[in-house]
């Protein structure tokens, strides 16, 4: 088999990255954007967008992706291989000096079709290979009102909170015990604070204004947690919803995700988006009680 030549893309060759053909059976532009770099009116960087070839062919291919405004990559959206070439993506992900979180996206119950199985999991082989690991998996949501607007419980109240201390105190007080793999991740590399930095600058990423943010109370004036409406590229999302520690049991989560369904629709929302870990099966119960149907299964590596 002829030598790999592993290299990034430019402005003038950017049209080899249509070159691979491979099935859409999963993860095609995890972020939901088609191929195109900014020079072409389209999102992505052609130096971050790498490919293998062999004898001038392409053979596998990974596109990590940014907002407008970063500097560095925050996500491997695209990475594709042709057949047999498994071992060429691994070395593209191993030589690339870009490192990232990677989601694989895939239909619904994927593992319950064989052709979409296999195609997933020989991505998943081909990453881990290329140096990444699996974190989570999760659900993917989109709320449309087809899907019928759930009633505000009216539990809860919901305010502002323009200062940044008392949201990271509430982050805090949300962290002891999390079932989020994310989160449970930043507080084992760094502890409680670092995973709450690290949140912060997640949800202060959104291009969506800082005033959506509400935190939510009950009627004795105690903290519940708080929920954070947001836009993200795509559109509208489900940003944050957080119970704290010692409110837990009583079923809040679903309070605020309804106001968060709510607040969006105020906004103009027709579509919106949501996610959470597959194991955490309260969350993903509130979800369906809320009328959000799973649309994407989504495989997260770091």
């Amino acid at each position: 088999m002829t030598d790999l030549v592993i290299r990034p893309l430019t402005e003038d060759d950017a049209h080899l990255f249509h070159t691979l053909r491979v099935p859409a059976l999963v993860g095609r532009g995890c972020l939901g954007h088609t191929y195109a770099t900014i020079g072409q009116g389209g999102e992505y960087r052609p130096e971050w967008t790498w490919v293998a070839l062999r004898e001038e062919r392409v053979v596998a291919r990974a596109a990590w992706w940014a907002g407008p405004e970063d500097t560095a990559p925050i996500a491997l959206d695209w990475f594709d291989f042709a057949d047999g070439e498994a071992d060429a993506a691994a070395e593209l992900l191993r030589t690339a000096p870009l490192r990232t979180e990677y989601s694989l996206l895939a239909p619904p119950g994927w593992r319950d079709q064989p052709e979409v199985r296999a195609a997933g999991q020989a991505r998943i082989d081909a990453a881990v290979l290329g140096g990444l690991e699996p974190l989570v998996e999760r659900y993917r949501y989109e709320w449309t009102p087809e899907c019928g607007l759930p009633e505000r419980p009216g539990r809860l109240e919901f305010r502002p909170e323009p200062d940044d201390a008392a949201v990271e105190d509430a982050l805090r007080r949300i962290m002891p015990d999390t079932l989020d793999a994310h989160d449970r991740r930043a507080i084992a590399r760094g502890g409680v604070d670092a995973a709450v930095r690290e949140l912060m600058d997640i949800l202060a990423w959104f291009p969506s204004p800082r005033e959506w943010w509400r935190l939510a109370w009950a009627p004795e004036g105690e903290l519940v947690g708080i929920q954070v409406p947001a836009r993200n590229p795509g559109g509208p999302c489900v940003g944050y919803i957080g119970v704290v520690a010692e409110q837990r049991g009583h079923g809040y989560a679903y309070d605020l995700l309804v106001e968060c369904t709510h607040d969006l629709v105020e906004q103009g929302a027709t579509k919106i988006a949501a996610a959470t870990d597959q194991p955490n099966l309260p969350m993903a119960a509130h979800f369906a009680r809320a009328g959000y149907p799973v649309t994407q299964e989504r495989i997260d590596l770091i």
